[in-house]
């Protein structure tokens, strides 16, 4: 799930990458997932080091900086960080 204030930008197409930190990966390359009045679908999923994540990567997710992210993506038990890519897919099919 996103943040609330990002969801309106990632269904514009403003935000189309996501980093997130899980024990296991919680998506699947292909895979929709519904977000407001329709999905989100996976179209890339890669596993990093967390010293690979930067600020850039921050701003292209909707964060201000890195330090915003990581307060954000550290809030479960999660270690292994995932650059997950998708795009806004409209409407109720699944």
């Amino acid at each position: 799930m996103f943040a609330k204030p990002l969801r309106e930008r990632v269904r514009s197409g403003e935000i189309t990458t996501s980093v997130r930190i899980w024990l296991t990966p919680r998506v699947k390359v292909g895979g929709r997932y519904r977000l407001l009045d329709g999905f989100i679908e996976v179209t890339r999923l890669q596993e990093v080091d967390l010293d690979d994540v930067t600020e850039a990567m921050a701003r292209e997710g909707g964060f201000e900086s890195l330090e915003a992210l990581m307060k954000t993506a550290r809030h479960g038990r999660g270690e292994r960080v995932f650059i997950v890519d998708f795009v806004w897919v409209s409407g109720s099919g699944g």
